[in-house]
Parts: C-alpha cells; sequence; structure tokens
C-alpha cells in the first residue's frame, strides 16, 4: 500500500512538472496559464485512462458482482489518491495564472487568501468532488467493504472513460482547432462517452446485481441497504448536472457555428 501511495506522489507532480517544462519550452508564445492549463489537462487524461483500465481489468475479472476479490481495486484506489490532491493544487495554478492574464491580478502579486477564496467559490463543486473521493470513497473502498463489491468499484473506476476526451476539448481550444471537424467528432464522444460511463452505469450496476441474485430490476433498490441507495444518488446527482452543462455547452456551440455558416453564404462571392 505504501508502495503504490508513494508511486502516486511521485508520477502525477512528476508528469505535471515535466509537462509545464515541455510545454514552455515548444510554444514559447503561450502564457503560464496556458501552460498549466494544458499541463493539468493531460495529467488528467493520463489518470483516468489509468483509471478506466484498471476498472476494466476488475469488472471483466469478477463473475460474482459481490465476493469476487482483485488485488487492483485496493491498489489503484491508494496510487490514485495522490492525484486527487495534486489535481485540487493544479487547478488552483491554473486558476491563480488566469486571473493573472485577465488583469485580476497584478503581474507582480503572489499567491493571497483572496486568491484561494476566489478559487473555492469557482470551483467548489470539483474540489468537493475531489475531496468526496479523497476522504470518504477511498476510506470506504479500503477498510469498510469487509472485502465486497469489488466489481462496483471497478464500475466507478471506468466512470473516468470521459475524461480524457474532455480533456482533449479543452487542448484543441487551446490550439485553435475549436471550429474543426476534430473538435465536433471529440465533443460528440464526450457526450456519449459521459452519459454511457456516468450515467448509465449506475442501472447498469443495478441490474448486474439483480441478475446476480435474480432480482428484477424495478425492484432491486429495495433490496440494497438504504445508505447504498443514497451514496449512489449523491455519486449520480453532479454527473447528471455536468452532463446537462455538457448538452448546453454543445448547443451554443452547434449554434454559434450555424450562425457562422449562414454569415458565410450572406458573404458569399459576388457576381459583377
Amino acid at each position: 500500500m505504501l508502495t503504490a501511495l508513494a508511486c502516486g506522489a511521485v508520477v502525477f507532480p512528476g508528469l505535471f512538472y515535466s509537462f509545464r517544462k515541455i510545454l514552455k519550452s515548444t510554444f514559447t508564445h503561450w502564457s503560464d496559464a496556458d501552460v498549466v492549463s494544458v499541463s493539468e489537462r493531460l495529467v488528467s487524461a493520463i489518470h483516468a485512462s489509468l483509471a478506466t483500465a484498471a476498472g476494466v481489468r476488475v469488472v471483466t475479472s469478477c463473475s460474482d458482482v459481490m465476493t469476487d476479490s482483485h488485488w487492483m481495486v485496493n491498489g489503484f484506489a491508494v496510487f490514485g489518491a495522490p492525484y486527487m490532491a495534486h489535481d485540487i493544487y493544479a487547478m488552483y495554478l491554473s486558476h491563480f495564472h488566469n486571473q493573472r492574464v485577465r488583469g485580476q491580478i497584478s503581474e507582480h502579486s503572489g499567491h493571497s487568501l483572496q486568491t484561494v477564496k476566489a478559487f473555492l467559490v469557482k470551483d467548489w463543486m470539483l474540489i468537493l468532488h475531489h475531496l468526496t473521493l479523497l476522504l470518504i470513497f477511498m476510506p470506504i473502498t479500503l477498510f469498510l467493504r469487509r472485502g465486497l463489491g469489488d466489481f462496483f468499484i471497478g464500475c466507478m473506476f471506468t466512470t473516468e472513460f470521459s475524461t480524457p476526451f474532455v480533456s482533449i476539448g479543452k487542448i484543441l481550444i487551446q490550439l485553435g482547432l475549436d471550429n474543426t471537424r476534430l473538435h465536433r467528432l471529440n465533443g460528440i464522444v464526450v457526450l456519449l462517452s459521459f452519459f454511457t460511463c456516468r450515467i448509465l452505469i449506475f442501472p447498469f450496476m443495478y441490474w448486474m446485481y439483480g441478475r446476480q441474485f435474480g432480482i428484477p430490476l424495478h425492484r432491486v433498490p429495495f433490496h440494497l441497504p438504504l445508505h447504498c441507495n443514497v451514496g449512489n444518488l449523491v455519486i449520480l446527482a453532479p454527473q447528471i448536472y455536468w452532463f446537462i452543462l455538457l448538452l448546453k455547452k454543445a448547443k451554443r456551440l452547434y449554434l454559434r457555428q450555424k450562425r457562422g455558416r449562414g454569415d458565410g453564404n450572406k458573404d458569399g462571392p459576388k457576381t459583377s
């Protein structure tokens, strides 16, 4: 356990530091805000890919959804814990440099309680999400399950499947490729993967439990302890909220591009 924790504490900050150095020397015209933002996204994509791979491995290895176990569940929970703490720091750093770019912080001023407070207000839901995983989900996974339910923890790992595509979308915008077919295609993948792996995964878990014990899907919640259903609702609620935000953003981009095409047709080539 300590080895996995130490590896995570080295790997994720090390990747962040390395990406910042590489991007700073490669894209010399980028600001510190650009470099930090893309570096954060790259590390996030790597963590999410590892989590998804671990989750798929666990899910496909467990034939009994309650009693089968896999070493990767506890191993990755510990390995990934430092990422959650580090990502809060990386998000704050990105917020700090963005405020500098926008002129909300003087170029010569440093970090302050006001900057931290503004960050907490702006990104409170993501911070709460990370702290919940770190301070509640990880202890439950490691100490309170009595060795049961590795299959369901594996399913939770796979919810990260959409994260690399979200990160790719942000990076494409940073590279000025937000009006390309690649960005539109990635947006579709984001919506489909997010809906499948962060929302449909919950009825899938209930269905698998019911299948294991011969219970119809609609009766499964009544066969589970109340805290299990409440916990799932607590996790599901922000996923639905974020999915609605993604849909609204996709709608805005679609309407903007549609208006752009309409303006282009109006200003098309003229014949004399």
